[in-house]
């Protein structure tokens, strides 16, 4: 139960982190951003792993980069479901996928992990 709770607070933090790097994402609250971070993991947890089945072809051709559209619209999807969580287009939800990845990866390095 703590792993989950500090994933959670990684994960809401990385969002608030993506917010000042990235133009046009914006989380209005640290309350947004916790449940932006839980909406997140779901949509990654259950939508994201479906769509990359599907898009499997063009992810082969573009060896992995289209996992970034994917993610682009999970985001978008989690922003069009909370309130206080907004992306202005798709190519700030695409730059922010970017650096989640990044930010994930980051993470990961430390021994933390983040569901964002």
């Amino acid at each position: 139960m703590i792993n989950f709770l500090l994933s959670w607070l990684v994960s809401a933090a990385v969002l608030i982190l993506v917010s000042y790097v990235v133009p046009g994402f914006t989380v209005a609250s640290f309350g947004a951003a916790l449940i932006a971070a839980l909406v997140v993991g779901i949509i990654n947890a259950v939508v994201v792993p479906v769509l990359n089945l599907i898009a499997l072809p063009i992810n082969f051709l573009t060896l992995g980069l289209f996992s970034f559209v994917i993610s682009a619209l999970g985001l978008l999807l989690a922003a069009a479901l909370v309130k206080g969580f907004v992306i202005a287009g798709f190519g700030s939800a695409l730059l922010a996928a970017i650096v989640i990845a990044l930010a994930n990866a980051g993470v990961g390095l430390l021994g933390g992990r983040s569901f964002a």
